[in-house]
């Protein structure tokens, strides 16, 4: 059984429709810095900057062979405007003209070359990124579920991912592109002329100012969008699993209030970082055009003082415009930066999150699993300042059925968490068949343990995979034997293939089949020991006297811990541990409690009409 487990509820998660504007990324609040999430991107893609740099190189070869072309289009022009007043030399031009289709069909090669490798690359990065947190899910203690919502982590793995996948695979060789574009320009002007070549410059560094601007006010807005796309995801998919519970309880107003908020947070950050990223473009079309407009008034008084021919202003014309192509390339690189920036925010904000401590060197295990557990001076709270289990000690012996009872609360659930170790105490030890729980690592605490709780959890796959879940061939024969004891037999004979009906939303079960199936499903794992919380609370009255027979029948010979509300389905146990603020008030069998006319007494009597 994994630590991510959905068998653990998440306690302290806030009700449906309960966020507000404290939730997610707020007006005051500032994003992390820019630089650190990119930085942390690039050492993610360390194995892949091998491959990143041919790319590079790719790409910057394919823009000098675009960069070359405006210099033999200066020469055509020089040699046809030569032949204007004489002969036009129609050999040369010919020569030049295939040297350039051979030119741009190389850099076409190179430029496909270059997106190939990067698409590759990042959809090789992605599976990295989905696999990492595939991993990471697991190593995650149980508190991080409790306090996150399951659509924000699904937002992360989906949505965020995608994002980081999709504006890297453009944005970087678009980056690449418009630097190597923009310094081999600069350098081909000044080697062409050095007066016009400065003034496409000044023309041009109005558009940097600009830009860098608008990214640091920009960049805020990217964060947040981020963030608020996970808040949303978290919160459509409570509503949607709880879909019954909010008509139920007519809060289908409130709930559209909580979503119009979430929506109107989305919708502003959205467009904010959109209008203000979408600036980028029409300025530096705007600064292109002024650039044409400078380069030609310089560059034809220079012509009419004959500094300059008539082909170097054609030349400077193709030069203005890879200058300033790079620049509205450079502005779209730097919005898709900025969206990689917050989605990685975000994704490395999960994959570094504390972790379980590490159970490697943790070999101990009992040499024989009898069942003995033994609770020394348990203390326990999910936060420090407030203990849930107070200074709890309890021996139970091998084979024994103990129940927990108590008032909500009390303390009941806590004390399975502590034992499976989905928690650690905060003092004490429990200690099973003379081996600390401490010792050993939470798989072998797990495999002692067969679980039945009261949420029921199937998955998509069929009857066959649900009631075998975690356990490798199991025969039809012990498949029968389980569903017979529960009284799911005939149930599974009636479906259309058996044992191997898929179950999906076109199978309409019940909630006390689904509860039938992981009663199975436990019946089938054989485990050591038993852990039955409210395993019976989905099932009619008949249904849960034939449950209790094959309970018997199931633990027998097994120490096994059953948390019940119904105290009339614990009257067999052998033990019965009474539990009210974290301690233990009373324990003993069912009619020695009641002998005792003492708080089990009142439990008892408050839920039964005694004559």
């Amino acid at each position: 059984m994994s630590e991510n487990t959905n068998n653990v509820r998440a306690t302290n998660r806030p009700p449906m429709g309960g966020r507000g504007p404290a939730r997610g990324m707020g007006a005051g609040e500032k994003p992390k810095n820019f630089r650190t999430s990119i930085l942390k991107l690039v050492n993610y893609a360390k194995p892949f900057w091998t491959v990143v740099i041919i790319a590079i190189i790719t790409e910057m070869l394919s823009v000098v062979t675009r960069l070359i072309g405006p210099n033999r289009l200066s020469d055509i022009t020089d040699l046809i405007s030569e032949g204007l007043t004489g002969e036009i030399d129609l050999d040369e031009i010919v020569s030049i003209c295939w040297f350039l289709v051979v030119l741009y069909i190389a850099g076409t090669l190179l430029n496909y070359c270059t997106g190939l490798i990067m698409t590759i690359v990042t959809q090789r990065m992605n599976k990295s990124l989905r696999s990492d947190i595939s991993i990471k899910i697991n190593k995650l203690p149980v508190s991080y579920y409790q306090t996150t919502s399951t659509g924000d982590v699904l937002s992360r793995v989906t949505n965020d991912v995608d994002m980081i996948g999709q504006t890297m695979q453009n944005s970087v060789s678009s980056l690449v592109s418009a630097v190597t574009m923009f310094i081999g320009a600069v350098v081909m002007m000044f080697y062409t002329n050095w007066i016009m070549a400065l003034t496409a410059v000044a023309a041009s560094l109005i558009g940097f100012v600009f830009m860098m601007l608008i990214m640091s006010r920009s960049q805020k807005y990217f964060s947040a969008r981020q963030k608020w796309l996970g808040e949303m995801n978290g919160h459509i998919e409570e509503i949607y699993t709880g879909h019954n519970v909010v008509k139920l309880f007519c809060s289908e107003d409130k709930e559209k209030k909580t979503f119009d908020y979430l929506n109107q947070k989305m919708y502003d950050s959205n467009w904010k970082s959109q209008f203000l990223s979408g600036l980028m473009r029409p300025l530096m079309s705007f600064v292109g055009n002024f650039g044409y407009v400078a380069v030609c008034v310089v560059g034809a008084m220079l012509a009419i003082n004959g500094n300059i021919t008539f082909g170097v202003i054609v030349a400077f014309m193709v030069y203005v415009r890879l200058f300033t192509t790079p620049l509205s390339q450079l502005a779209q690189a730097a919005t898709n930066l900025q969206s990689t920036a917050a989605a990685a925010e975000r994704v490395f904000e999960f994959l570094e999150a504390q972790e379980m401590e590490d159970e490697a060197s943790k070999n101990a295990q009992p040499s024989e699993v009898k069942g003995e557990i033994e609770f020394k001076n348990v203390k326990f709270g999910y936060t420090k300042d407030k203990i849930i289990i107070h200074d709890f000690s309890k021996k139970i012996l091998p084979g024994q059925s103990v129940a927990i009872v108590g008032p909500t609360g009390a303390g009941k659930t806590t004390m399975v968490n502590l034992l499976m170790k989905f928690y650690e105490p905060n003092s004490g030890e429990i200690i099973i068949d003379g081996v600390p729980t401490s010792q050993m690592k939470r798989e072998t605490v797990h495999d002692m343990f067969g679980m039945v709780l009261q949420d029921t959890w199937l998955f998509e796959g069929t009857v066959r995979e649900n009631l075998t879940y975690g356990k490798e061939n199991v025969t039809d024969a012990q498949l029968d034997e389980a569903c017979k004891a529960v009284g799911l037999y005939h149930f599974v004979k009636t479906l259309p293939k058996g044992y191997d009906t898929l179950i999906d939303d076109k199978l309409n079960l019940s909630i006390g089949q689904k509860q039938l199936m992981t009663i199975a499903r436990a019946m089938v794992e054989n485990a050591p020991m038993l852990i039955l919380d409210e395993a019976t609370s989905s099932v009619d009255t008949r249904t849960e006297v034939l449950i209790q027979k094959a309970m018997d029948k199931l633990t027998e010979g097994r120490t096994s811990f059953v948390i019940a509300h119904r105290l009339s389905t614990i009257k067999n146990a052998d033990v019965i541990l009474v539990m009210q603020h974290g301690d233990i008030v009373e324990s003993g069998t069912h009619d020695e409690l009641l002998e005792k006319n003492g708080f089990y007494a009142q439990l008892y009597n408050s839920q039964f009409d005694v004559a």
